[in-house]
Protein backbone atom coordinates (compact mmCIF):
# COMPACT_ATOMS: atom_id res chain seq x y z
CA UNK A 1 0.00 0.00 0.00
CA UNK A 2 1.69 3.15 -0.95
CA UNK A 3 1.78 6.20 2.05
CA UNK A 4 -0.93 8.78 2.12
CA UNK A 5 2.13 11.68 1.87
CA UNK A 6 5.20 11.12 0.69
CA UNK A 7 7.86 13.49 1.04
CA UNK A 8 11.97 13.37 0.45
CA UNK A 9 14.54 15.57 1.41
CA UNK A 10 12.11 18.63 0.58
CA UNK A 11 14.16 21.90 0.50
CA UNK A 12 12.57 25.23 -0.32
CA UNK A 13 14.09 28.90 -0.67
CA UNK A 14 12.41 31.97 -0.85
CA UNK A 15 15.45 34.36 -2.10
CA UNK A 16 17.79 34.30 1.20
CA UNK A 17 15.34 32.42 3.06
CA UNK A 18 15.55 28.97 3.74
CA UNK A 19 11.48 27.94 4.66
CA UNK A 20 12.23 23.93 4.65
CA UNK A 21 15.73 22.30 5.10
CA UNK A 22 15.66 18.72 3.51
CA UNK A 23 12.20 17.77 5.37
CA UNK A 24 11.52 13.92 5.34
CA UNK A 25 8.35 12.30 6.18
CA UNK A 26 6.06 9.37 5.59
CA UNK A 27 2.50 9.58 6.71
CA UNK A 28 0.50 6.16 5.95
CA UNK A 29 -3.28 5.80 4.93
CA UNK A 30 -5.41 6.10 7.10
CA UNK A 31 -3.38 7.62 10.02
CA UNK A 32 -4.62 10.99 12.06
CA UNK A 33 -1.34 12.89 12.28
CA UNK A 34 -0.36 15.94 13.49
CA UNK A 35 2.26 18.34 12.27
CA UNK A 36 3.29 20.86 14.93
CA UNK A 37 5.50 24.04 15.13
CA UNK A 38 5.98 27.09 16.05
CA UNK A 39 5.03 29.83 13.75
CA UNK A 40 7.45 30.07 11.26
CA UNK A 41 8.31 26.41 11.08
CA UNK A 42 7.53 25.27 7.65
CA UNK A 43 4.31 23.84 8.40
CA UNK A 44 2.11 25.93 5.68
CA UNK A 45 5.06 26.10 3.22
CA UNK A 46 5.32 22.31 3.40
CA UNK A 47 1.31 21.83 2.96
CA UNK A 48 1.76 24.42 0.29
CA UNK A 49 4.07 22.07 -1.84
CA UNK A 50 1.73 19.11 -0.72
CA UNK A 51 -1.39 21.25 -2.48
CA UNK A 52 0.84 22.41 -5.48
CA UNK A 53 0.66 26.07 -4.58
CA UNK A 54 4.28 26.11 -3.78
CA UNK A 55 7.21 24.14 -6.26
CA UNK A 56 9.90 22.46 -3.52
CA UNK A 57 13.46 24.27 -4.10
CA UNK A 58 14.44 20.46 -4.69
CA UNK A 59 13.28 17.08 -3.34
CA UNK A 60 9.75 15.42 -4.24
CA UNK A 61 6.32 14.57 -2.73
CA UNK A 62 3.59 12.71 -3.51
CA UNK A 63 0.15 12.17 -2.52
CA UNK A 64 -1.62 8.95 -2.85
CA UNK A 65 1.63 7.66 -4.83
CA UNK A 66 1.23 10.61 -7.30
CA UNK A 67 3.77 13.25 -7.46
CA UNK A 68 2.49 17.04 -6.97
CA UNK A 69 4.82 17.93 -9.76
CA UNK A 70 4.86 15.45 -12.69
CA UNK A 71 1.09 13.79 -11.62
CA UNK A 72 -0.37 17.05 -10.53
CA UNK A 73 -4.12 16.40 -11.56
CA UNK A 74 -3.94 13.27 -9.95
CA UNK A 75 -2.62 14.37 -6.62
CA UNK A 76 -4.28 17.10 -6.37
CA UNK A 77 -7.71 15.56 -7.13
CA UNK A 78 -6.53 13.33 -3.79
CA UNK A 79 -5.84 15.96 -1.21
CA UNK A 80 -8.38 18.36 0.53
CA UNK A 81 -6.63 21.27 2.11
CA UNK A 82 -8.63 23.76 4.43
CA UNK A 83 -6.78 26.76 4.31
CA UNK A 84 -5.83 28.50 7.38
CA UNK A 85 -6.73 31.73 5.50
CA UNK A 86 -10.50 32.63 5.18
CA UNK A 87 -10.95 33.10 1.66
CA UNK A 88 -14.18 33.10 0.11
CA UNK A 89 -15.82 34.29 -3.32
CA UNK A 90 -18.17 37.04 -1.92
CA UNK A 91 -20.75 37.02 -4.70
CA UNK A 92 -22.19 33.04 -4.37
CA UNK A 93 -24.12 31.65 -1.43
CA UNK A 94 -22.97 28.04 0.45
CA UNK A 95 -24.33 25.87 -2.08
CA UNK A 96 -23.72 27.51 -4.66
CA UNK A 97 -19.66 28.18 -3.74
CA UNK A 98 -19.70 24.06 -2.78
CA UNK A 99 -21.11 23.51 -6.34
CA UNK A 100 -18.45 25.58 -8.56
CA UNK A 101 -16.33 23.35 -6.10
CA UNK A 102 -17.11 19.99 -7.03
CA UNK A 103 -17.24 21.46 -10.73
CA UNK A 104 -13.45 22.38 -10.87
CA UNK A 105 -12.68 18.17 -9.92
CA UNK A 106 -15.52 17.27 -12.68
CA UNK A 107 -18.14 16.27 -10.66
CA UNK A 108 -21.76 17.00 -11.98
CA UNK A 109 -24.09 15.57 -9.80
CA UNK A 110 -23.00 16.26 -5.93
CA UNK A 111 -26.30 17.50 -4.64
CA UNK A 112 -26.51 14.28 -2.40
CA UNK A 113 -23.19 14.34 -0.79
CA UNK A 114 -23.48 17.90 -0.88
CA UNK A 115 -26.61 18.53 1.11
CA UNK A 116 -25.14 15.86 3.78
CA UNK A 117 -21.76 18.37 3.86
CA UNK A 118 -24.17 21.06 4.57
CA UNK A 119 -25.97 18.72 7.26
CA UNK A 120 -22.90 17.65 9.24
CA UNK A 121 -21.02 20.89 8.93
CA UNK A 122 -24.40 22.74 10.90
CA UNK A 123 -24.76 24.89 7.52
CA UNK A 124 -28.18 23.83 6.07
CA UNK A 125 -30.18 26.67 7.36
CA UNK A 126 -27.17 28.78 5.64
CA UNK A 127 -27.14 27.22 2.02
CA UNK A 128 -28.63 29.94 0.37
CA UNK A 129 -27.03 32.57 2.27
CA UNK A 130 -24.67 34.93 0.52
CA UNK A 131 -21.20 34.17 1.52
CA UNK A 132 -20.64 37.92 2.43
CA UNK A 133 -23.01 38.12 4.98
CA UNK A 134 -21.83 34.83 7.15
CA UNK A 135 -19.91 35.34 10.44
CA UNK A 136 -15.92 33.92 10.48
CA UNK A 137 -16.89 31.27 11.75
CA UNK A 138 -19.40 29.83 9.28
CA UNK A 139 -16.99 30.91 6.59
CA UNK A 140 -14.83 28.45 7.85
CA UNK A 141 -17.40 25.91 7.99
CA UNK A 142 -17.73 26.40 4.21
CA UNK A 143 -14.10 26.29 3.76
CA UNK A 144 -14.02 22.71 5.29
CA UNK A 145 -16.83 21.49 3.11
CA UNK A 146 -15.24 22.66 -0.31
CA UNK A 147 -11.92 21.02 1.06
CA UNK A 148 -14.28 17.74 1.08
CA UNK A 149 -16.72 18.26 -1.89
CA UNK A 150 -14.35 15.30 -4.05
CA UNK A 151 -14.36 13.14 -1.33
CA UNK A 152 -10.80 13.59 -1.09
CA UNK A 153 -8.66 10.57 0.75
CA UNK A 154 -6.11 12.28 2.19
CA UNK A 155 -7.45 15.76 4.11
CA UNK A 156 -4.70 18.63 5.09
CA UNK A 157 -6.44 20.95 7.93
CA UNK A 158 -4.52 23.90 8.40
CA UNK A 159 -5.34 25.39 11.67
CA UNK A 160 -9.61 24.57 11.06
CA UNK A 161 -10.69 25.98 14.56
CA UNK A 162 -8.25 28.84 14.97
CA UNK A 163 -11.18 31.80 16.37
CA UNK A 164 -14.38 29.67 15.99
CA UNK A 165 -16.58 28.78 18.47
CA UNK A 166 -16.75 25.94 20.92
CA UNK A 167 -19.50 24.08 19.14
CA UNK A 168 -18.29 24.32 16.00
CA UNK A 169 -14.61 23.12 17.27
CA UNK A 170 -17.11 19.59 18.56
CA UNK A 171 -19.60 19.84 15.58
CA UNK A 172 -16.05 19.54 13.36
CA UNK A 173 -14.04 17.47 15.05
CA UNK A 174 -17.03 14.65 15.37
CA UNK A 175 -17.33 14.49 11.71
CA UNK A 176 -13.63 14.29 11.13
CA UNK A 177 -13.34 11.11 13.53
CA UNK A 178 -15.93 9.65 11.19
CA UNK A 179 -14.14 10.76 8.39
CA UNK A 180 -10.97 8.92 9.33
CA UNK A 181 -13.07 5.90 10.55
CA UNK A 182 -14.25 5.40 7.27
CA UNK A 183 -10.67 5.51 5.73
CA UNK A 184 -9.61 8.86 5.25
CA UNK A 185 -5.97 10.12 6.15
CA UNK A 186 -6.30 13.12 8.02
CA UNK A 187 -3.28 15.90 8.50
CA UNK A 188 -3.70 18.34 11.14
CA UNK A 189 -1.98 21.77 12.09
CA UNK A 190 -2.77 23.59 15.54
CA UNK A 191 -1.80 25.40 18.33
CA UNK A 192 -4.35 23.90 20.29
CA UNK A 193 -2.05 21.25 21.21
CA UNK A 194 -4.93 19.49 23.46
CA UNK A 195 -6.59 19.21 20.38
CA UNK A 196 -3.28 17.23 18.42
CA UNK A 197 -2.81 15.19 21.72
CA UNK A 198 -6.22 13.57 22.15
CA UNK A 199 -6.56 13.20 18.21
CA UNK A 200 -3.62 12.34 16.87
CA UNK A 201 -1.90 8.81 16.62
CA UNK A 202 1.46 10.33 15.57
CA UNK A 203 3.32 13.86 15.93
CA UNK A 204 6.10 15.67 13.72
CA UNK A 205 7.35 18.74 14.61
CA UNK A 206 9.14 21.13 12.74
CA UNK A 207 11.05 23.56 13.57
CA UNK A 208 13.37 26.24 11.16
CA UNK A 209 12.25 24.02 8.71
CA UNK A 210 13.79 20.63 9.82
CA UNK A 211 11.60 17.84 11.71
CA UNK A 212 12.99 17.68 15.18
CA UNK A 213 10.92 15.02 16.30
CA UNK A 214 8.60 12.35 14.79
CA UNK A 215 6.93 9.47 17.24
CA UNK A 216 3.63 8.19 18.14
CA UNK A 217 1.81 10.91 20.44
CA UNK A 218 2.44 8.34 23.47
CA UNK A 219 6.03 7.78 23.03
CA UNK A 220 6.54 11.85 22.80
CA UNK A 221 4.34 12.36 26.01
CA UNK A 222 7.15 9.27 27.57
CA UNK A 223 10.12 10.83 26.02
CA UNK A 224 11.04 13.29 28.70
CA UNK A 225 9.66 11.34 32.07
CA UNK A 226 6.79 9.07 32.71
CA UNK A 227 4.55 11.15 35.12
CA UNK A 228 3.99 13.65 37.62
CA UNK A 229 3.01 13.35 41.49
CA UNK A 230 1.58 15.90 42.75
CA UNK A 231 1.75 15.97 46.62
CA UNK A 232 0.84 17.84 50.04
CA UNK A 233 2.23 16.97 53.07
CA UNK A 234 1.56 17.57 56.69
CA UNK A 235 4.12 18.97 57.56
CA UNK A 236 5.19 21.00 54.58
CA UNK A 237 8.67 19.64 54.29
CA UNK A 238 10.05 17.22 51.45
CA UNK A 239 12.16 14.37 52.75
CA UNK A 240 15.89 14.55 51.36
CA UNK A 241 15.61 11.16 48.90
CA UNK A 242 13.13 13.40 47.34
CA UNK A 243 14.32 16.62 46.60
CA UNK A 244 16.35 15.17 43.46
CA UNK A 245 12.54 14.80 41.96
CA UNK A 246 11.56 18.27 42.85
CA UNK A 247 10.09 19.80 39.50
CA UNK A 248 7.92 22.63 41.32
CA UNK A 249 7.04 23.49 44.86
CA UNK A 250 4.19 26.02 46.24
CA UNK A 251 2.07 26.87 48.70
CA UNK A 252 -0.68 24.24 47.86
CA UNK A 253 2.38 21.45 47.59
CA UNK A 254 5.01 19.34 45.83
CA UNK A 255 5.33 18.53 41.80
CA UNK A 256 7.78 15.57 41.24
CA UNK A 257 8.90 14.20 37.90
CA UNK A 258 9.57 10.63 37.99
CA UNK A 259 10.90 8.57 34.95
CA UNK A 260 8.31 5.90 35.29
CA UNK A 261 5.06 4.71 36.93
CA UNK A 262 7.28 2.62 38.89
CA UNK A 263 8.80 5.02 40.79
CA UNK A 264 5.79 5.90 42.44
CA UNK A 265 6.11 2.82 45.01
CA UNK A 266 9.54 4.35 45.49
CA UNK A 267 8.50 7.96 46.48
CA UNK A 268 5.67 6.25 48.96
CA UNK A 269 8.62 4.22 50.85
CA UNK A 270 11.04 7.44 51.32
CA UNK A 271 7.63 9.54 52.86
CA UNK A 272 6.87 6.29 54.91
CA UNK A 273 10.62 6.48 56.31
CA UNK A 274 10.29 10.18 56.42
CA UNK A 275 7.34 9.82 58.80
CA UNK A 276 5.69 12.02 56.16
CA UNK A 277 1.62 12.64 56.21
CA UNK A 278 0.10 12.42 52.67
CA UNK A 279 -2.97 14.93 52.64
CA UNK A 280 -3.02 14.92 49.20
CA UNK A 281 -1.63 12.63 46.01
CA UNK A 282 -2.01 12.97 42.53
CA UNK A 283 -0.09 11.05 39.99
CA UNK A 284 -0.84 12.95 36.29
CA UNK A 285 0.89 12.33 33.18
CA UNK A 286 2.63 14.74 31.41
CA UNK A 287 0.77 16.95 28.61
CA UNK A 288 1.72 17.59 25.11
CA UNK A 289 2.24 21.35 25.43
CA UNK A 290 5.22 20.22 27.75
CA UNK A 291 6.92 18.06 25.72
CA UNK A 292 6.26 20.32 22.78
CA UNK A 293 7.93 23.52 24.66
CA UNK A 294 11.11 21.06 25.67
CA UNK A 295 11.57 19.74 22.48
CA UNK A 296 11.66 23.26 20.91
CA UNK A 297 13.96 24.50 23.89
CA UNK A 298 16.42 21.96 22.88
CA UNK A 299 18.71 21.24 20.12
CA UNK A 300 16.39 18.79 18.40
CA UNK A 301 15.79 14.85 19.06
CA UNK A 302 14.68 12.67 15.70
CA UNK A 303 12.89 10.01 15.83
Amino acid sequence: MVPAIQVEKVVKRYGELQALAGVSLEIAQGEFFGLLGPNGAGKTTLISILAGLAIASSGSARVMGHDVVAAYRQARRALGVVPQELVFDPFFTVREALTIQSGYFGIRDNRAWIDELLHYLGLTEKADTNMRQLSGGMKRRVLIGQALVHKPPVIVLDEPTAGVDVELRQTLWRFIRRLNRDGHTIVLTTHYLEEAETLCGRIAMLKQGEIVANDTTQNLLKRFFGCYVNLKLAPHRLPDALKPLLAQENEAGFRLALPSYDEVEHVMAALRTAGAKVQEMEVMQPDLEEVFVKIMRSEGVNE
